[in-house]
């Protein structure tokens, strides 16, 4: 009861900031919400937010980390913080507007697939799923459902969450922000693949050789 507590203190307090620097870029309450797509991001993003609290995770260095990687979190709260006002304020001011409402639906429609996409990986692995690039105790190889086709299902979703945030302000700000996710995802990559290697050894090489880290097919 303590733990979830304290994550859903946490939950409150990273989705409240988000959401408050969205609405402060986007001109105030009366102003963002007077668009019903932005209104619906914002109930997508609280629903997601509730869901996580329920999935498990955590931010355990466990047994063995690679502290080396930690960089990659205040690059991540950076970019996040980017794009949370800096749509929001395009979509006021009109600068690399796309193309309508049409634009800002997809845009809900893939926060919400996204978010279900990053949220996936946790509820299946639970305790095991870190924060940080670490071997937590009782880990296992995962090889079976999306993991049987893609590597890191859960960072797919985070891009596709990204991008969807952004196209739902229609402007190609947040689109150029999301894609600022890539180097440091690759980067987290890396260093969750060298440290799965090291602990697996040939069962970890043999799955990498025949799934795609994010798109199969295309990488």
């Amino acid at each position: 009861m303590h733990s979830l507590l304290i994550r859903a203190l946490s939950v409150a307090l990273s989705v409240g900031l988000y959401l408050a620097l969205a609405i402060l870029g986007g001109g105030g309450l009366e102003a963002f919400f007077s668009n019903p797509a932005r209104t619906a991001l914002v109930v997508v993003t609280l629903a997601l937010g509730v869901a996580s609290l329920f999935v498990g995770g955590n931010l355990s260095a466990g047994l063995r980390e690679d502290r080396g990687n930690r960089w990659v979190i205040l690059a991540f709260l950076i970019i996040g913080l980017l794009g949370a006002y800096l749509p929001a304020w395009a979509d006021r001011e009109g600068v690399w507007i796309l193309d309508g409402d049409s634009i800002r639906w997809l845009g809900v429609v893939l926060v919400a697939a996204g978010g279900a996409l990053r949220l996936w990986p946790v509820a299946v692995l639970g305790r095991r799923f870190s924060g940080l690039v670490a071997i937590q105790p009782g880990h296992e190889l995962v090889t079976t459902g999306l993991y049987s086709r893609i590597r890191h299902p859960s960072y797919l979703g985070l891009l596709i969450t990204a991008l969807g945030w952004g196209l739902a302000f229609n402007t190609a700000v947040g689109v150029l922000l999301a894609l600022l996710n890539i180097p440091p995802l690759i980067a987290r990559m890396n260093a969750e693949e060298r440290l799965l290697s090291s602990e697996f050894g040939a069962a970890y090489d043999a799955y990498r050789a025949h799934t795609a880290r994010l798109i199969p097919g295309v990488y």
